[in-house]
């Protein structure tokens, strides 16, 4: 296959440019043509001229590929499945709520990480995914002109990916690309330290912990990266950074039944995080195949966003959608392929 053209960056386009003896001015040209325009193929660029769009047309593709499959629910929320050049696939949510429209992107092809609360997880890993493919999640579903917000909490690790994860940030926060405000962006992250120093350093955009636990022991059965990137070293290092102003850091706490929902949690929760202006959002637990876990029950979820608001940390529930559509990150695609290998 040829390679795209579509996720390459202003300077890249520019440099390619130059290798086919094009001039300069040409990369800005693409990058407007790419991300700024509605069109999908070389041939539509043209302020360019026929020489050059036949020589773009012999090196390059445009790099953009459509939802295989889309499923709504009765809440409006959809899930777009994309196929991948290796015959996988990926999910992209979208979410609407009032006059806001979130975009939930994948950076990966399954995941590295066994977290024993994700089926994305289960699927093992199986690839990389481009910034054109992050990208491309964004750019090629029918609500494009409407999204006003993306969070990279789809299929993958974002810090396992980073160099792609970052040059997407770049292309969607450029002037030369889609310009949105990096505070319009989150990523999250289970904490994979290395990477969260460096997406602090070289990014704007918000951060996300996926914490779930405060305890080693616990969440060492829940995630194993916890193991290798303690818990206390990336609240270490978020400490380390200013979040008092526009950019903010949340923790992302799923809660199960009976084993984080408890007083003894609560107080850990605050001695952890205090003094760290944050955000706690708990999620309730939609069950996947094959684990032990149970969600909480509603009582119990009210209570404990009480009691870590009653010790000043700002918590809030994180609204269920979807529940008609394969709601848990992972079930579609892992769906998919079984009916692909039954085929």
């Amino acid at each position: 296959m040829k390679p795209a053209l579509f996720g390459k960056t202003l300077a890249e386009l520019t440099d390619l440019a130059a290798g086919l003896g094009l001039p300069k001015f040409t990369g800005k040209q693409l990058a407007d043509w790419l991300y700024c325009k509605d069109v999908d193929t070389i041939a539509d660029m043209s302020n360019l001229s026929k020489n050059a769009r036949e020589l773009l047309e012999e090196h390059y593709c445009f790099g953009l590929h459509a939802p295989a499959k889309v499923q709504t629910s009765s809440d409006g929320t959809k899930k777009y499945l994309f196929e991948t050049a290796t015959e996988n696939f990926i999910e992209t949510a979208m979410i609407p709520f009032k006059e806001r429209h979130t975009v939930c992107v994948s950076s990966q092809v399954g995941c590295k990480m066994g977290c024993l609360f994700c089926m994305t997880g289960k699927q093992g890993f199986q690839g990389q995914l481009s910034a054109g493919d992050i990208v491309n999640q964004i750019r090629s579903i029918p609500e494009r002109h409407e999204v006003t917000n993306i969070v990279y909490m789809g299929m993958g690790e974002p810090f396992d990916n980073l160099d792609e994860v970052l040059k997407s940030i770049e292309i969607l926060t450029a002037e030369w690309g889609f310009a949105m405000s990096p505070r319009r962006i989150t990523v999250s992250s289970i904490g994979i330290t290395p990477g969260l120093v460096r997406f602090l350093n070289e990014s704007e955009a918000h951060l996300a912990i996926s914490m779930h636990t405060p305890f080693h022991d616990e969440r060492q059965q829940l995630m194993p990266v916890q193991i290798a990137y303690p818990l206390d070293e990336v609240i270490d290092v978020i400490r380390q950074w200013d979040f008092s102003g526009q950019r903010r850091v949340s923790f992302e706490y799923i809660v199960f039944h009976g084993l984080n929902d408890t007083a003894r949690h609560v107080k850990e929760l605050s001695r952890m995080l205090a003094g760290i202006r944050c955000r706690i959002n708990l999620i309730r637990f939609h069950p996947v195949p094959g684990t032990p876990l149970r969600a909480t029950d509603e009582v119990t979820l009210q209570w404990f966003k009480d009691e870590l608001n009653n010790k000043g940390i700002l918590t809030t529930i994180r609204a269920s959608r979807g529940q008609d559509i394969y709601a848990a990150c992972g079930l579609l695609s892992t769906k998919a392929l079984a009916d692909k290998a039954t085929r």
